[in-house]
């Protein structure tokens, strides 16, 4: 990736705007013409949104997408839009027991609406936010309730084992996604909540969320440390195999990358977003309630947290990202060899090998900005410009929806590649041209981010800051 250093939040401005002025009239155009009989929109075929029944991970997006409009652009309508819908639609995701989801669905909504309601930016209603801490203690319960326990492989010692919430595939199943998804966790733990289980046992949240974070470490993320062929420092497998008769665990897999042994670009890309957020977080917590909920120092689980945070970033900037910082959908994909040096040139979205991922590019640009401020400016500035490199790239064409007809808001995602669900266009050989709602939405997050950076206003957390 060739990173921009002199480039500033302030500089981004103008196309901020322009992202968030197409974006009020694509949320507005979705609004009006989406069927709700046919379930969530997920995303586009043609420009026009459709559904895909696998899991119902994206309804929250939807909604999300309108709330963060108004965040950045005081659109009332907007805001009216997404309150009205959470209060209708968003209920069966609080209470959801078959998904990993939690955090996309409900922070989007959710915690955005108490959020902005805590920033004074509407009128401070009490029963309101208790209505969103109510859904949000009950979100991050039903999420910890997805729970595998793990040991050591080396000890057989439970004690020295962790654990895991498990993905939709099952107790055996530890998803990269996931990384983004426990801050519902953490926001929940904030508001005094826990998970109480047989016998009143209280399983603590904050506790749950640590020692997921450290399992995805340890098994999916890569530290170029151990003897493994395809051990490439910061690269993440989507998913992590454990025994269930004995908590062990038994090999990596994948379900939308290529394969096991190459990186799933939105894979890393959760990882990339998910680990600074966190450290954002426990930055913020006592010692003693770290080491209350996990057994573990605060400054031991800082530093793997970083180390981790450290690896997947440079693993994005240094081998799966192009000049203009955006990726393919896997730097394993078989047919990726035909585009000659892809990483030193531009990303090309109308290729006839391998689709881009542009959701991918905007996740991670968002975890790059974190990571950087996290870090400060001296040790971050390398991740910060990166990101904010990449935020360029996607706030302008081939990658921004200009096109009034197009229910989408960012151009080139891929959701299921492997399993043939993205549509190619006619008079192409890849998949392109389409939207998802999590690339919107995360385009949005990421475009707010940098306008809050730009104008000294609230950095955007999910959680209470002291």
């Amino acid at each position: 990736m060739k990173i921009d250093t002199q480039l500033k939040p302030a500089d981004l401005r103008p196309a901020i705007d322009r992202v968030f002025g197409i974006a009020a009239d694509k949320v507005r155009l979705l609004e009006r013409a989406w069927d709700t009989s046919k379930g969530t929109p997920v995303f586009t075929v043609n420009g026009k949104y459709t559904t895909r029944g696998w899991t119902e991970w994206t309804q929250g997006f939807q909604y999300g997408c309108a709330i963060l409009t108004f965040d950045a652009t005081d659109d009332c309508e907007l805001l009216e839009l997404g309150r009205q819908h959470t209060l209708k639609d968003m209920a069966p995701h609080v209470t959801h027991i078959g998904v990993h989801d939690h955090g996309f669905n409900n922070l989007s909504t959710y915690g955005n609406l108490r959020r902005l309601m805590h920033e004074g930016r509407f009128e401070h209603n009490e029963w309101e936010n208790h209505f969103y801490e109510m859904a949000i203690k009950a979100s991050g319960a039903v999420q910890a309730a997805r729970w595998t326990e793990t040991i050591d492989a080396r000890t057989g010692s439970p004690k020295d084992g962790g654990g895991f919430i498990y993905s939709f595939n099952g107790p055996q199943s530890l998803f990269i996604d996931t990384m983004r998804t426990i801050r519902i966790l953490g926001a929940a733990h904030q508001l005094g909540h826990a998970l109480m289980g047989e016998q009143d046992t209280r399983h603590n949240l904050l506790g749950r969320s640590i020692q997921h974070a450290l399992t995805t470490s340890k098994y999916i993320v890569f530290h170029g440390d151990s003897e493994h062929t395809y051990d490439v420092r910061g690269r993440t497998a989507h998913e992590g195999l454990f025994n269930r008769n004995d908590g062990r665990f038994r090999a990596r897999s994948t379900q939308q990358g290529y394969s096991p042994f190459s990186t799933w670009t939105r894979g890393l890309s959760w990882a990339v977003c998910g680990y600074p957020e966190q450290l954002e977080f426990l930055k913020t917590l006592k010692p003693a309630d770290i080491k209350a909920a996990s057994g573990l120092a605060k400054g031991d689980v800082i530093a793997l947290y970083e180390q981790a945070a450290r690896d997947v970033c440079d693993h994005y900037i240094d081998d799966v990202s192009t000049t203009d910082g955006i990726t393919y959908w896997d730097d394993g994909a078989p047919n990726l060899h035909k585009l000659g040096d892809w990483r030193n040139a531009p990303a090309d979205p109308y290729n006839d090998h391998e689709p881009v991922d542009a959701t991918a590019s905007a996740i991670a640009a968002q975890g790059l900005i974190r990571f950087g401020q996290y870090l400060g400016k001296a040790k971050g500035k390398r991740y910060l410009q990166a990101g904010l490199s990449v935020a360029r790239t996607l706030f302008d064409e081939p990658y921004l929806s200009t096109k009034k007809n197009h229910q989408g808001m960012l151009l080139h995602s891929i959701y299921h590649w492997p399993n043939g669900w993205d549509n190619v266009p006619r008079g192409r050989k890849v998949a392109c041209d389409e939207s998802s709602m999590w690339g919107d939405y995360h385009l949005l997050e990421l475009a707010n981010l940098i306008k809050r950076m730009a104008n000294d206003a609230p950095y955007p957390v999910f959680f209470d800051k002291a």
